[in-house]
This record gives C-alpha cells, sequence and structure tokens, in this order.
C-alpha cells in the first residue's frame, strides 16, 4: 500500500538589490507528492518489529485417557513476526513450558498466519517455515482459499465445506473465528485489536481430548 508524503521545497528566493526595489521579491514553492511504501497493518495480528513477544496463557484441558475430567493447563505464547512484504506479514505463535497435572505432557505446535490489511490466514504447508520464505520475496499476495481465513476486520461470514460449518464474525475490539464438525470436532480462535491472539481452543470428538488457552492479559 503506498501513502502520499507531502514534502514543502523551496526553490529559489529572488534578493532583489536597491535598484529593483519596486520589483516583488518572487518565492515559488513546490508540494512535491512522493509515494512511499507503508506495510499493510492487520487491527488484530499486527507487531512494531521482528521480536517476540511473550504472554502467559492459562485454562484447561481434557482427555479420555490422561486426565479426570478438564485440568488447569498453563504455558507461555510466543508471537514473532518472522518477515514482511509490501502487502502483509508472516507470524509464527508458540505455546511453549506448557504445565498441568495430565500424565502425558501436552504439546501443541507452532501456528504460522499471513496478516493482510483486512484478513489472517492460516499456513498448513508441509513445511511452513520453508513456505513463509518463499512468500516473503512476493510483491503481491498469493490466492487464498475461503478455508484458509482465520479472521476478518470487519463484518461476519459463514460457509460449510463437506462435515465442517465455519463461523468469522468480528464486532467491536474482537474477532472470533469457529469451525465445528459434525462429530463434535473444533478449533477456536479468539483476537483482539491491540493484542493479537488472546484464545485458542482445540477438541477430538466428543470431549476426547483438547484444550481451551487464554491469554492472560488480553489488553496488550
Amino acid at each position: 500500500m503506498l501513502r502520499p508524503k507531502k514534502i514543502e521545497a523551496v526553490l529559489s528566493v529572488a534578493c532583489v538589490p536597491n535598484d529593483l526595489m519596486k520589483r516583488h521579491l518572487k518565492i515559488q514553492i513546490l508540494s512535491i507528492v512522493i509515494a512511499t511504501p507503508l506495510l499493510a497493518a492487520n487491527p488484530f495480528l499486527d507487531a512494531k518489529n521482528d521480536k517476540p513477544v511473550s504472554t502467559n496463557v492459562r485454562g484447561m484441558e481434557w482427555n479420555d485417557e490422561y486426565t479426570n475430567g478438564d485440568i488447569p493447563l498453563t504455558g507461555r505464547m510466543i508471537t514473532t513476526r518472522i518477515t514482511t512484504m509490501p502487502w502483509g506479514a508472516i507470524f509464527k505463535i508458540e505455546f511453549t513450558d506448557l504445565k498441568s497435572k495430565a500424565e502425558r505432557k501436552r504439546e501443541i505446535g507452532p501456528l504460522y498466519f499471513i496478516a493482510t490489511d483486512d484478513h489472517i490466514y492460516f499456513m498448513n504447508e508441509e513445511d511452513n517455515a520453508a513456505a513463509a520464505k518463499k512468500i516473503a520475496g512476493t510483491d503481491k499476495a498469493p490466492n487464498f482459499e475461503q478455508g484458509d481465513i482465520r479472521a476478518i476486520a470487519s463484518g461476519k461470514m459463514e460457509f460449510e465445506e463437506g462435515p465442517y460449518t465455519t463461523t468469522i464474525s468480528s464486532k467491536g475490539d474482537e474477532c472470533t473465528y469457529l469451525t465445528s464438525h459434525n462429530s463434535g470436532h473444533y478449533t477456536k480462535f479468539v483476537w483482539k485489536k491491540g493484542a493479537g491472539l488472546v484464545e485458542h481452543s482445540s477438541n477430538y470428538g466428543a470431549a476426547k481430548d483438547g484444550f481451551r488457552l487464554m491469554r492472560v492479559n488480553a489488553k496488550g
């Protein structure tokens, strides 16, 4: 995206000698409009630089083999802008130091997202890190599928893909993404302006295995 930048420049100032006092001093000002590149900024996922931002998360987890119902789960969420393009930026979100009293330690793999002015897209490549490097060298955004969308800047959208039903709703300073399967599977993301991802939930089957993690301080 290009934003015009106005620069005032003095072209010339005529010094008037004594014998030309009747002549007017002439000053010419030229307004030059220069197109300067401006990185796309998403209201729900943005960063001032590429430094990792870490925050505490807490919630619950459940598993029909390793837990006795829902048990507390805590950890840290690290959000890193890994690259920028003229049309957007790519972020990696990691969940580390996950702790609970479950017999087996929960692992949540890193999530990669592409943020443009008005959408957040989920990357689901075999090697997301390699795909991110390839996308970083592009001047135009790739053609995304509807199923890749994880947030919208405004409005609401609903769609179905096979047995999955997806709803994405942006209201006020939050955007909620929820996709669910008729068997009970679901994935949920909640984004907040100025804070980024504030909730990540996932469930497999009829509460067979899943978790819900929320950012402790969602004020950014």
